[in-house]
């Protein structure tokens, strides 16, 4: 049922969608769907919740890696597994798209709001444990302040996810190679 709801999400955007389009797509009856859906807002909660859950997940499996990855490698094992497991058998850039759609959802439905903060606050928590165990393996200073580094990896991988709904070609080599590059540079001399 979702997988052919998120179908017809990215294929028709929301508003363009219907359930009965929805019930075609799916090849289902109404009272199967309706069943578990009772409207179409009910499967755009249900697509969010999932999705929020494959990237907790994947946060979550790094944390419990002894060291766990440094955020360059991190965001790219991110990046690869949230675009590449063709979630609602969807292709990468067009998933990326139905969560850019998602985010964006959230702006007009305070029920979606809720979900996307509980989510976020969840996932900041997640990063935040992840930001202890790189105390913990002595590669991150105590002094670096663990929800900053959460919200700027949550913000990195939405980037990304923006990047490749948009233009496509986001190979999780170049965040990977990118951060790399930023977290090699030093304090900057004073001139």
């Amino acid at each position: 049922m979702l997988e052919g709801a998120a179908r017809c999400f990215a294929r028709q955007r929301f508003h363009g969608t219907s359930m009965q389009d929805v019930l075609k797509e799916a090849g289902l009856s109404a009272g199967a769907v309706y069943r578990y859906f009772p409207g179409k807002e009910d499967m755009i909660a249900a697509i969010t919740e999932e999705t929020f859950a494959t990237i907790r997940g994947a946060f979550e499996e790094a944390g419990r890696l002894s060291p766990p990855p440094t955020p360059d490698v991190l965001l790219s094992r991110i990046l690869a597994r949230v675009l590449g497991e063709r979630l609602y058998g969807l292709e990468r850039r067009t998933f990326a798209a139905l969560a850019v759609q998602l985010w964006s959802e959230t702006l007009r439905d305070a029920r979606l709001a809720a979900q996307l903060d509980e989510g976020y606050a969840t996932m900041r928590g997640v990063r935040a444990e992840l930001v202890e165990a790189y105390r913990r393996a002595g590669i991150l200073s105590e002094g670096v302040v663990a929800d900053h580094v959460a919200r700027t990896m949550i913000a990195t991988a939405q980037g990304f996810i923006v990047q490749e709904a948009l233009c496509g070609d986001v190979r999780p080599d170049v965040p990977e190679n990118g951060l790399r590059g930023l977290m090699s540079m030093g304090p900057q001399k004073a001139s």
